[in-house]
C-alpha cells in the first residue's frame, strides 16, 4: 500500500474536508498549497499527481495528532 493510498483512506475513515487537510498540515508547522493536496488524490498516471513522501504522511499524522488533541504543553 502506497502513502497516497493510505492518506486517501484516511481522509475517508476521519471523514475530512479539503479544508480541515490543509489546517492538519498547517498545525504540522508544512504549508501544503490546495493544487499540492489534490494532486495527492489523483491517479497515478495523471499529469498532476504528486507522490505523497513518507515525511508528507508524517507531517499529516503529527498535525492530525494536534488536531486532535490539542498542542502538548
Amino acid at each position: 500500500m502506497t502513502n497516497n493510498e493510505i492518506i486517501k483512506k484516511l481522509r475517508i475513515a476521519l471523514d475530512l474536508k479539503e479544508l480541515d487537510m490543509i489546517e492538519i498540515f498547517k498545525l504540522s508547522g508544512y504549508e501544503l498549497k490546495k493544487y499540492e493536496l489534490s494532486g495527492i488524490f489523483r491517479k497515478e498516471g495523471n499529469k498532476n499527481y504528486r507522490e505523497c513522501s513518507d515525511l508528507l504522511l508524517n507531517h499529516f499524522l503529527n498535525g492530525y495528532i494536534i488536531y486532535k488533541r490539542g498542542i502538548k504543553e
